[in-house]
C-alpha cells in the first residue's frame, strides 16, 4: 500500500498527540488484539517519545476468546475476577491515559453460546460498574481507536482476498480518521473547531425538546434535562488536558432526560453487540423506557443487552451526526460501532454521561437520578441516521427550530 508505512506512524502520532493528548511522566494502558501487535508497539514507541512514564500492554485475541466459549464451563463465566478490576483502578488512579484498540470479528461469536455470552457480559457490567466513573465523567483522558484485523477485514470486504481486504480497511481507516493528509492534527484541529460551532449553537437554544421523523417510521420526541450541555469532539479531564474520546468522531451530543422518551424509533444499521449482530431493530419508547422492541436479526441478543439491567431499556445519549460526513460518504458499513455510530445519528441505551450536565460530575448518583440522569450497567450505541431523517429542536417557549434536514445540519 503507498504511503503506509509513513499513514501509520502518522496515525500512531494521532492517536497519541492529539487523542489522549499523554503528558509527561504518565503512565499509559493500551487495550489491543494481539494480531496488530505492531501497531500497539508503535502506540507505545510513541508514548514514551512524548514523555510517558510507563506503557502497560493489555492483550486480547478472537481466536483465544472463540476457544474459551466453545470450550469452558458456564461456572467460568458466571465470576469476573477481582484482580483484573483492581488492576484497572490501579492504573485509573495513578492518571494513566488509555487507548482501546477495538477491531473485534462482529460475528465472532454466533455459534457460541447465548447463555455464556449474556452471563459474561453481565458479570463484567457488575465487576466494572465502579470504574466506568473514570471514562464516562472524563477523570482520565481516553481514546478508542481501531485498526484492522483480518477477520474484521474479511466481513467488511468478503468477497476479495485476505491480503486486500486488510489493505482496504486500512485505506478506510486512514481516511475517515483524516490520517492520509498532509498534516492529520492540523485538520483535526480544523474538525474539532467545526463540530464546536454546532455544539456551541445548541447550547445557546437550549433546546428543551428533539422531535425527529423519517419514512422508516421514526417519529420520536425526546426531552432534554434543564442544565444539558451539548459536548463535541473535544473533551477535558480532571487535570484540564484536553483529548479526543473517539477517532474518527463525527458527533454531537447530550443527554435525555431519562424518564421523558416517547414514540416510535427505528435503527438504520446493524450493530455488533459481543460478537454478534443486531439488525433491523424497532423501538416504542413510553415514559422513557422502552415498553416493546423488536428485531429481524439477532433479537435474542437484544433480549440479553436488556436482561443486563433494567435501566439499561432507558436512553443515556443523544449524538447528531450529519449523514454527509467521510464515513457515511465512504459507503462501508463497518461492522463497528466506532465507525458506523460516526456515518449515522445515534442514541446509546444505559449510563448516560455525567460531563453532558452542568455540575454533573460532582453531583452523587441521588443528585443525577433528581436531574434526569440515567444510571446503568451498559453503554450501547445503536444508529438511527438515515439520508432523510429530520431533527427539530423545540425550544421552552415552543418555538421549532430545524436542526437536521435530509440527515444533514441546516444550522
Amino acid at each position: 500500500m503507498k504511503n503506509f508505512d509513513n499513514n501509520l506512524l502518522k496515525f500512531a502520532d494521532l492517536v497519541v498527540t492529539k487523542g489522549i493528548n499523554v503528558q509527561k511522566n504518565q503512565p499509559v494502558v493500551i487495550s489491543c488484539p494481539i494480531e496488530r501487535a505492531d501497531f500497539a508497539r508503535t502506540l507505545a514507541r510513541k508514548s514514551y517519545e512524548k514523555g510517558a512514564s510507563e506503557v502497560i500492554l493489555n492483550w486480547s485475541d478472537d481466536e483465544l476468546t472463540l476457544l474459551k466459549y466453545e470450550n469452558a464451563p458456564m461456572e467460568i463465566f458466571e465470576e469476573y475476577p477481582k484482580w483484573a478490576v483492581d488492576k484497572s483502578k490501579y492504573y485509573y488512579e495513578k492518571g494513566a491515559a488509555l487507548i482501546s484498540v477495538h477491531a473485534t470479528d462482529p460475528e465472532l461469536l454466533k455459534n457460541a453460546d447465548p447463555k455464556k455470552i449474556a452471563t459474561a457480559n453481565k458479570v463484567a457490567s457488575i465487576a466494572n460498574k465502579d470504574n466506568m466513573k473514570y471514562t464516562m465523567n472524563d477523570i482520565n483522558s481516553w481514546c478508542v481507536v481501531s485498526v484492522p484485523t483480518t477477520g474484521w477485514a474479511k466481513r467488511v470486504f468478503p468477497n476479495i482476498s485476505e491480503e486486500e481486504a486488510v489493505e482496504k480497511l486500512w485505506e478506510a481507516i486512514f481516511y475517515t480518521t483524516r490520517v492520509d493528509v498532509e498534516n492529520p492534527i492540523e485538520e483535526w484541529n480544523n474538525h474539532v473547531s467545526e463540530m464546536d460551532k454546532h455544539a456551541e449553537f445548541l447550547n445557546e437554544k437550549s433546546f428543551t425538546k428533539l422531535h425527529y421523523k423519517n419514512s422508516k417510521g421514526t417519529d420520536l420526541v425526546v426531552e432534554l434535562p434543564e442544565g444539558h450541555v451539548w459536548l463535541s469532539a473535544g473533551s477535558k479531564n480532571v487535570n484540564g488536558t484536553i483529548f479526543i474520546a473517539n477517532m474518527p468522531t463525527e458527533e454531537v451530543f447530550t443527554l435525555p432526560k431519562k424518564d421523558a422518551v416517547n414514540g416510535k424509533l427505528f435503527s438504520t444499521k446493524p450493530l455488533n453487540y459481543g460478537g454478534n449482530i443486531i439488525d433491523e431493530m424497532e423501538f416504542t419508547f413510553k415514559d422513557g423506557k422502552v415498553v416493546e422492541y423488536d428485531a429481524k436479526v439477532g433479537k435474542q441478543y437484544l433480549d440479553d443487552m436488556f436482561a443486563v439491567d433494567e435501566n439499561g431499556k432507558y436512553l443515556g445519549e443523544v449524538a447528531l451526526v450529519p449523514y454527509d460526513s467521510p464515513i457515511s460518504n465512504s459507503n462501508i458499513l463497518f461492522y463497528n460501532t466506532l465507525f458506523d455510530e460516526n456515518a449515522s445519528c445515534h442514541f446509546a441505551f444505559g449510563k448516560a454521561y455525567p460531563t453532558c450536565l452542568k455540575g454533573g460530575t460532582e453531583m452523587t448518583e441521588e443528585e443525577l437520578l433528581s436531574n434526569g440522569v440515567n444510571d446503568a450497567l451498559i453503554h450501547e450505541d445503536f444508529m438511527v441516521g438515515s439520508s432523510d431523517l429530520s431533527i427539530t429542536g423545540i425550544t421552552s417557549t415552543g418555538e421549532e427550530i430545524k436542526i437536521f434536514e435530509n440527515g444533514n445540519w441546516v444550522i
